[in-house]
């Protein structure tokens, strides 16, 4: 359960990001929004792996 934390922590950081890119236009959290989704993505892969090579191990 400590990577879907992982997982709500790191959406939780940007939600701020959002806000200014979405409300306010700022452009240099866009960047940051875009390298967090990023990290998101890098994240839900490994977590993909571990799961299917403990699927994997039971069988």
């Amino acid at each position: 359960m400590t990577r879907f934390e992982e997982v709500k922590n790191l959406i939780m950081s940007l939600e701020g990001d959002f806000d200014k890119f979405y409300s306010k236009e700022n452009q240099a959290a866009g960047t940051r929004v875009r390298k967090g989704m990023q990290d998101l993505k890098t994240l839900a892969q490994e977590i993909r792996t571990e799961v299917q090579n403990k699927k994997n191990a039971a069988e």
